[in-house]
C-alpha cells in the first residue's frame, strides 16, 4: 500500500515540487501517474522509493513510514518496490539471465534461490529463450521486458514503471502494457507514469493527474485535460 498524506516537498533553490499531496494506492491496484514535465511525478517516484524525505506530511510504502524511516531499513523497503526505468538501465556486458540475477545476488540471495527464480521470471515475461543473449542483441521490446523481469525477481509488492513505452512503437507498447496488467493480475500493485493517453484510454484503470505539485483529477475518467487543453 502507498499513502500520501498532506506531502510537501520543497527542494533547497527554492522550488517547491510537492504542494499537500495526498493519495491512497491500495495493495493489488493497478494506477496511472500522469502530469506535464515538471508537475512532480518524478518527486513522487523518489519518496516512493526512499529517496528523498519529504518535507513535510508523511509518506508511507508496504509498512515503512519513509519520513522516518532508518538507513538501515532502506534495503529492506526497496525490496519491496521494484522500478522500470524509462531508459532500462541494462548492464551490456552482462547476459540477459545474469542481467536478472545480479539484482537477487545485491540483495544476498542464494544461488539455488537464483536458479529457481530467474527462469521463472523470464518465461513469464517471454525472454526465457534469450538467457544467453546481450541487451545490445535484443528489441527495444524485449530490453523493456527485461527491465521488467530484473524489477520483479525479487517478488516486489509493488512495480513503478516509469514511462515503461516511452521508446517504443504502438505495437511493441500494447504488448508490455499487456505484460504489466497481467504482472498486476497475480497480485503486484502496478502504478505507471506515462504521457501515452491512447494506451491510458484504452487500458481502463484509476488515473491521478498531478500539476503544479497538486493533485488535479484522481478517478477512473481518462484524464488528460491537464495538458493544457
Amino acid at each position: 500500500m502507498i499513502e500520501f498524506t498532506d506531502v510537501v516537498k520543497s527542494y533547497s533553490v527554492g522550488t517547491q515540487a510537492l504542494r499537500g499531496v495526498s493519495m491512497r494506492i491500495e495493495d493489488g491496484e493497478f494506477a496511472y501517474l500522469v502530469g506535464p514535465s515538471g508537475s512532480g511525478k518524478s518527486t513522487i517516484i523518489k519518496l516512493i522509493t526512499g529517496e528523498l524525505k519529504p518535507t513535510s506530511g508523511s509518506v508511507h510504502v508496504n509498512g515503512y513510514s519513509l519520513e522516518r524511516i532508518r538507513r538501515r531499513e532502506l534495503p529492506y523497503m526497496r525490496r519491496t518496490v521494484g522500478v522500470v526505468f524509462q531508459d532500462f538501465r541494462l548492464i551490456q556486458d552482462m547476459t540477459v539471465y545474469d542481467n536478472v540475477a545480479f539484482a537477487m545476488r545485491v540483495v544476498g540471495a542464494r544461488e539455488k534461490e537464483i536458479r529457481a527464480r530467474v527462469p521463472y521470471v523470464l518465461e513469464l515475461v517471454g525472454l526465457e529463450t534469450k538467457s544467453r543473449r546481450h541487451p545490445n542483441e535484443l528489441s527495444g521490446g524485449e530490453q523493456q521486458r527485461l527491465a521488467i523481469a530484473r524489477a520483479l525477481v525479487n517478488n516486489p509488492s509493488t512495480i513503478i514503471a516509469d514511462e515503461p513505452t516511452g521508446n517504443l512503437d504502438p505495437a511493441k507498447s500494447l504488448e508490455i502494457m499487456s505484460l504489466l496488467q497481467e504482472i498486476n493480475s497475480l497480485g503486484t500493485t502496478m502504478l505507471v507514469v506515462t504521457h501515452a493517453q491512447d494506451l491510458v484510454e484504452r487500458f481502463h484503470k484509476r488515473v491521478i493527474a498531478i500539476n503544479e505539485g497538486v493533485v488535479v483529477s484522481d478517478g477512473m475518467d481518462g484524464y488528460f485535460e491537464y495538458e493544457g487543453k
